[in-house]
């Protein structure tokens, strides 16, 4: 088999690329967002916030879980969603290391 064209990058590039996509729909930013004010929640809870299915946002959380964005337990029949702090350090830390380099550049750039 042939190799994929996410093959000719990092392990890191690709990584950057899977958390950016999953912060690329306003929903997950929503969502995102509905979990830093609440702290944790219920998935019932979230779709009650949006305007979307509860099939779409049950979507929507498994991109952000799946990227490492979010985490979730089991508690009795529902699911409890909160923000997963290791996935947001790779973003501030990638982040960081643009706003060091722009720091330095300033007025320099074509």
């Amino acid at each position: 088999m042939g190799a994929t064209k996410t093959d000719h990058f990092t392990d890191h590039q690709n990584e950057l690329a899977i958390l950016a996509k999953a912060l690329g729909h306003p929903a997950r930013i929503a969502i995102l967002e509905y979990l830093m004010k609440v702290d944790t929640c219920i998935c019932g809870d979230i779709v009650n916030e949006l305007p979307l299915a509860q099939p779409t946002v049950s979507q929507h959380l498994k991109e952000l879980k799946n990227a490492g964005l979010i985490k979730g337990s089991i508690e009795g029949t529902a699911i409890c969603y909160c923000i997963n702090e290791p996935g947001f350090a790779k973003i501030e830390v990638f982040f960081n290391h643009i706003t060091q380099y722009l720091d330095k550049k300033k007025n320099e750039c074509c």
